[in-house]
């Protein structure tokens, strides 16, 4: 599997007991708020507001504050306005590094960005440096023992998925991003329960890390994940289940 997947599982099974959940809903709340701007507030009509509607319910978020992020988007109540952006580098041992950010202020965002990479034994690099070592994906993961394989494999390859990989335990459901949403509504129709769904940068190949290199490439992972002003973070690097485990 690859690294960010590791990565973005672990954080996903950790998440509801973590101390960085208001930070969580934080950035669910830009999402939402920011895909209702671009695309209006009505879920059926917008599948960027839809997907993170459902990311918000996934982690128990109020209905109240779903509604109110809606409507800060459509300018029903007054809210910040964000800016998106990508920032790239790399981590320690050369591993690719995406951002994206989420701010009302961009001058800060780079600033605290910057300071996190150089902190912990990375870089900030150029525009164009690193997106080329990842695709943009619909993913979807489901426990072994959750779905049977071959209604899995039935459902999703009929509903348009590019790929159904067995790796390390879990099923891995690989989709075109303007397909994620017909896939994933075909597994909940089948009653197959997924652990999580998202679309998502894959890396093309992976960079292994060991080591203190592994042990910097999770401060560093972690310290941007932290930071107010992004909204995910993207990796390449490999790094062993059971120091992911004991983070």
């Amino acid at each position: 599997m690859s690294g960010h997947n590791k990565w973005s599982s672990i954080k996903h099974k950790k998440g509801a007991a973590d101390a960085r959940r208001g930070r969580v809903f934080t950035k669910l709340i830009k999402e939402i708020t920011v895909s209702a701007r671009m695309g209006g507030g009505d879920p059926d009509a917008n599948p960027r507001l839809r997907s993170a509607i459902q990311a918000a319910k996934s982690e128990n978020m109020p209905k109240d504050n779903i509604e109110r992020a809606i409507k800060k988007g459509t300018g029903e109540l007054e809210g910040a306005s964000y800016e998106e952006s990508i920032y790239e580098g790399y981590g320690p041992g050369g591993a690719a590094i995406l951002v994206e950010s989420l701010t009302d202020n961009k001058n800060r965002a780079v600033a605290d960005i910057r300071h996190i990479f150089n902190k912990n034994g990375g870089s900030l690099g150029a525009n164009g440096c690193v997106a080329w070592m990842f695709d943009k994906k619909g993913y979807i993961s489901i426990e072994k023992d959750s779905a049977n394989e071959e209604l899995l494999m039935e459902t999703s390859i009929d509903a348009g998925a590019e790929d159904v990989r067995d790796e390390d335990g879990i099923f891995e459901i690989i989709t075109a991003p303007e397909d994620f949403e017909s896939v994933r509504e075909a597994i909940e129709a089948a009653a197959i329960n997924f652990d999580l769904a998202e679309i998502t940068m894959l890396p093309q190949s992976t960079t292994q890390l060991t080591g203190k290199e592994a042990e910097q490439m999770i401060r560093l992972m972690e310290s941007l994940e932290d930071c107010d002003d992004v909204q995910k973070v993207y990796t390449n690097a490999d790094i062993p289940d059971e120091m992911l485990a004991d983070e």
